[in-house]
């Protein structure tokens, strides 16, 4: 596992608006709180970017509809997918305020 752990944090991809514009996107610190995620630091993964574990849970919800093809499975998908807009949405905010 640390090898993957050593590969991902070396292997990073680059934010092209970052990098160009020097202004983050929606999908910065995704990356970096995977990782985090991935080591086992939760907190740290949540407050580096918000949305990653709903959005793991929206794929996982997604998946077990495409095989069971729940009920509400629709609605509930959407619900999910309002969930994680506002999480980005909300977390890029409050980083642009942050370093403002």
């Amino acid at each position: 596992m640390n090898e993957i752990i050593t590969f991902l944090e070396n292997n990073l991809l680059f934010c092209p608006s970052k990098q160009f514009i020097r202004i983050e996107c929606l999908g910065c610190g995704l990356q970096r709180s995977f990782i985090l995620l991935i080591k086992g630091d939760f907190l740290n993964s949540i407050i580096m970017y918000p949305a990653l574990i709903p959005m793991f849970m929206m794929i996982g919800y997604l998946v077990s509809h495409i095989y069971f093809n729940f009920k509400n499975g629709a609605s509930i998908l959407k619900y999910f997918y309002f969930l994680n807009i506002i999480l980005i949405v909300a977390n890029y905010i409050i980083k642009q305020l942050s370093y403002t």
